[in-house]
């Protein structure tokens, strides 16, 4: 069979596709599977937007993951009322999505005990991140750790989502 298409061709289309599907994945999960939490005095938002950035990281590595969560999250903050939020989440998740990539690429060993790590790091970077925002756009260095329970809460229940699945997601990955 003769093709006009190329490998690289091929390749590079493919990687667009996936890396688009993730950003309307991590948009339409934070946007739509999400609660609002009026506990706060700065609002607070826990959604499972992390649970389709954390497979494209796991799957389909770094690059993916960190367009995934810093296209399809800062995207949302634009379009949902929190435009003050997008440059923040344009960094801070974009590295969650690079650094649990590139952790679950390059290490060895048990992939459940690797993902878990990948996760645990990016929650590092997500509460840590998150907290300096938050004291830039308050000016206040204790309300940002009202935010921290639900960072933490909404990036552990990803993991329990995504860690188990990620190592079939992978086998069967296009």
């Amino acid at each position: 069979m003769n093709t006009t298409f190329s490998p690289a061709v091929t390749s590079k289309t493919k990687s667009i596709v996936i890396n688009a599907l993730f950003i309307a994945l991590t948009l339409v999960a934070t946007m739509f599977i999400n609660l609002r939490l009026p506990i706060m005095g700065n609002g607070g938002l826990i959604h499972m937007g992390n649970v389709p950035l954390f497979i494209a990281a796991l799957v389909y590595g770094k690059k993916t993951g960190a367009i995934a969560g810093a296209f399809g999250m800062g995207l949302f903050d634009l379009i949902s009322g929190w435009a003050v939020w997008s440059p923040f989440t344009f960094i801070i998740v974009g590295a969650m999505g690079f650094l649990a990539g590139l952790i679950s690429e390059k290490l060895p060993g048990n992939r459940i005990l690797v993902n878990t790590l990948a996760i645990a790091v990016a929650l590092i970077i997500k509460v840590v991140g998150y907290y300096f925002a938050e004291v830039i756009l308050y000016g206040n260095w204790v309300q940002p750790f009202g935010s921290i329970p639900g960072n933490i809460m909404q990036v552990v229940i990803a993991g329990i989502i995504v860690v188990p699945l990620a190592g079939r997601l992978k086998k069967r990955s296009i």
